[in-house]
């Protein structure tokens, strides 16, 4: 399947992409659940990436929301340096930056190198862990 030409389409058409997320949507929801589901039980965490997680009412499923957010014209030089097409389409049924950040529990601005995001994510997965072995004092 070529994703920038099903992309370039379903972005620009309401109708296509209502279709295609009638399609794809609970297909995920039930592969999403039986990820969870079979996770094993010693798991301290599990993470999703989830690109409409406030659009609709997933975010209830997780203890934690981050939202992951960059500076608009560094979101535009990654989109385009990746081959997205339709990316005017796809942010249009999306959130802004700011109302992700002001829903989310967490936000971690991404506009630097994947080594400094992931020191970023780091250190939050080592906040929780001394939440966790202090049960939530810290």
């Amino acid at each position: 399947m070529d994703r920038g030409v099903v992309g370039a389409k379903v972005f620009n058409d309401p109708e296509e992409l209502a279709w295609l997320e009638s399609q794809i949507h609970p297909l995920v929801g039930e592969e999403f659940r039986g990820w969870i589901e079979g996770l094993d039980p010693a798991t301290k965490f599990a993470v999703a990436e989830i690109p409409l997680l406030f659009e609709g009412e997933m975010y209830r499923a997780f203890d934690h929301t981050v939202a992951i957010v960059a500076h608009e014209d560094t979101r535009q030089e990654r989109a385009r340096s990746r081959g997205h097409e339709g990316v005017e389409g796809r942010e249009a049924r999306q959130l802004s930056q700011a109302e992700k950040a002001e829903r989310a529990d967490t936000v971690i601005e991404n506009d630097g190198t994947p080594a400094e995001l992931e020191s970023k994510l780091a250190t939050l997965l080592e906040k929780f862990e001394s939440e966790l072995a202090t049960g939530g004092q810290s």
